[in-house]
């Protein structure tokens, strides 16, 4: 098919790459702007922009879709469909009516659930089983669409969202790759998302404190849903910062939350079990292991963390 396609991060470079394997004719890439990376704020290009101009496909990359300003561009690459997979801007209905085919979103949940822009993060905070991906048919609305194609993926019960993201995108993917020829031959039958909606808004640095007093299992779940960013933290009794990369849920004995049970492994008492702290960050450190965290602040097994 002839494809115009929006998108930004590497999610979406990926899918690119996939569809240009497929052998789709990409005529246009749309993307947002350029933006200063790292501590020297080098001007760096969007991963989907440097995936495009590798192929010499035209790159176009303006500041919002509304208010007409792109219509006449889009109607001239005369694209049968608009591909959408994480671009960032809101399409308005005058871009929505241009393809005969319409326009499709690639979107990494089993809608209407966690419609928003954390799909994946939410679904491991929340500590589901499983997860999934979505080919919806856009519409006004923000992942209101009726859905063309979905799979489901399981979830591992130790995995982050970091690891999880990674399938997920793979399989969505070859998912948006199955889903093209089978809209170009009209096999398939858009269905109105059904259940209740649910939001994945996105993550803040100050979501990702925990404390002690929540259950061990939340905690686990905070962990690795935060996990690589913003990274689950809570406040040590100095008040110090400590970031918690990894950590597992063990049993306790009913001790008050924010006691250390053991130092070896680091074991800290919640409301609801305990967790054992893996790995960590204190602030002002680098990543050690819990055990060498409570070697350095002489931690005993009775005191508070």
């Amino acid at each position: 098919m002839r494809v115009l396609f929006m998108g930004t991060p590497d999610i979406a470079a990926q899918c690119l790459e996939a569809l240009y394997a497929a052998g789709h004719e990409i005529c246009g890439v749309y993307t947002r702007r350029d933006k200063p990376v790292g501590r020297k704020q080098v001007l760096t290009a969007p991963p989907v922009k440097q995936v495009a101009l590798a192929h010499g496909t035209p790159v176009f990359q303006p500041r919002t879709l509304r208010g007409g300003a792109e219509d006449d561009t889009i109607r001239a690459l005369a694209p049968e469909i608009i591909v959408v997979v994480a671009y960032g801007c809101i399409l308005p209905a005058s871009v929505l009516q241009i393809p005969p085919h319409g326009c499709i979103n690639l979107h990494v949940s089993l809608l209407p659930n966690y419609r928003g822009s954390a799909p994946v993060q939410w679904s491991v905070l929340n500590g589901d089983a499983e997860t999934g991906v979505s080919i919806m048919q856009m519409d006004e609305g923000l992942d209101t669409g009726a859905v063309l194609s979905c799979e489901k993926i399981a979830i591992d019960p130790e995995e982050t969202s970091g690891e999880l993201f990674d399938r997920v995108a793979a399989v969505g993917a070859r998912v948006l790759c199955e889903t093209l020829p089978a809209i170009a031959q009209g096999s398939l039958q858009a269905v109105p998302q059904q259940g209740e909606p649910s939001l994945a808004p996105m993550l803040t640095k100050e979501m990702a404190q925990f404390t002690f007093d929540q259950s061990a299992a939340h905690i686990h779940n905070w962990v690795r849903g935060m996990n690589p960013w913003p990274v689950a933290w809570f406040a040590a009794s100095s008040g110090k910062k400590v970031k918690v990369l990894s950590c597992r849920v063990v049993p306790s004995a009913g001790q008050a939350p924010g006691t250390v049970l053991a130092v070896k492994p680091l074991t800290v008492a919640c409301a609801e079990g305990a967790v054992e702290l893996l790995r960590v960050v204190p602030e002002g450190s680098k990543p050690m292991d819990g055990s060498a965290f409570a070697a350095g602040l002489r931690l005993k097994a009775g005191e508070a963390l």
